[in-house]
């Protein structure tokens, strides 16, 4: 998938459900990172770990009860080495208890419209007697993480090779190892037990191209790397994000001001943009559909959202890119308002 718009290259079975194993963990690191942008967590926020965090098996840092380390150190051992007893902690500390987590994470996967991902646990362990796997698909994993990518803490955390916990006496390597062997691998998350598999989820970048691999259920540890890093070089060999326009440019079209110290203005490109194209594309190929008001009244404001300009490829709308008001226009005197009416 491109992150962006959302396309997808390739895909085979990629609405089947599955076991997510710990890429659950990946729901966890999305409404953390939602929260630290929203202002409503902070990454130095003391988190203390429970008697029921230090009870998780699997892959761990061992925290004891009551030790307590920030939320930024936490998010890195939960991205970096997929600590199942932090991510207990984690939960506890964002919504009170595991069990309202996994509510609240039900309920972000309902918000993406993903129809195949359901949330048993925070942390993706098999489970025990009498309870249900989490689950998820290729395509549903590929938008979570498409939400993931957008948030630099995340790609940070998700980068690191090797790093400290607990003042370096513990040592923290990357359970995904093409972060180390492929080129523009940034992250994203692995998981695996017995019944599951073993799975990934990948990501790169390179030229400005961004692809997000998604393998799940290899029966063997190197299949999904292999698969993931198959999927990610056919995509940077075969397609590109071809620049359209830079933030901040002019568009071709300008825009009436009622009332304003001036007549008119010419919008500009709210962010970069691009368009997602295989390589062999013609420079035609794709066409700008401005959504733009014959009008606006003064006064505006610098940045004030006037429309939106879509980029349509092969007659199909690809992305819907902001178009902002350049600099500030003031009310007009008395005469110019009058003049702007004749």
């Amino acid at each position: 998938m491109e992150p962006t718009t959302g396309t997808v290259i390739f895909d085979h079975d990629m609405n089947r459900p599955w076991p997510t194993a710990s890429l659950a963990k990946m729901m966890v690191m999305l409404i953390v990172a939602k929260k630290i942008t929203d202002g409503s967590l902070k990454l130095t926020d003391k988190v203390t770990s429970s008697a029921a965090a230090t009870r998780m098996g699997g892959s761990q840092v061992y925290l004891k009860e009551g030790e307590t380390f920030t939320l930024g150190e936490m998010m890195q051992a939960i991205v970096v080495h997929s600590a199942n007893d932090a991510t207990y902690a984690v939960a506890e500390y964002i919504a009170g208890s595991a069990e309202a987590c996994v509510q609240m994470m039900n309920e972000e996967a309902a918000a993406l419209g993903l129809k195949n991902t359901h949330y048993y646990s925070v942390h993706g362990l098999p489970p025990a007697a009498g309870q249900q796997a989490d689950v998820s698909s290729a395509y549903d994993l590929a938008v979570i993480a498409s939400k993931l990518v957008t948030y630099p803490d995340i790609l940070r955390w998700s980068a690191i090779d090797t790093t400290g916990f607990r003042n370096g006496t513990f040592q923290l390597r990357n359970t995904n190892h093409l972060v180390r062997t492929f080129p523009g691998c940034d992250g994203l998350k692995t998981g695996f037990y017995y019944e599951a598999g073993f799975n990934v989820v990948a990501t790169a970048r390179r030229n400005g191209l961004r692809v997000i691999a998604v393998v799940l259920g290899s029966p063997r540890k190197e299949e999904n790397f292999d698969a993931a890093v198959t999927m990610m070089s056919q995509g940077f060999l075969n397609y590109e994000m071809r620049e359209v326009a830079k933030k901040g440019t002019p568009i071709a079209q300008t825009v009436a001001v009622k009332g304003g110290a001036v007549n008119s203005i010419k919008p500009v490109w709210a962010a970069d943009a691009a368009v997602f194209l295989k390589r062999e594309a013609q420079k035609n190929s794709f066409t700008i559909d401005y959504k733009l008001p014959a009008a606006i009244a003064a006064p505006v404001k610098a940045g004030q959202p006037i429309g939106t300009g879509e980029i349509i490829v092969d007659g199909k709308p690809q992305q819907a890119i902001a178009i902002i008001a350049p600099a500030a226009v003031a009310r007009g005197t008395l005469l110019q308002r009058l003049m702007g009416y004749l």
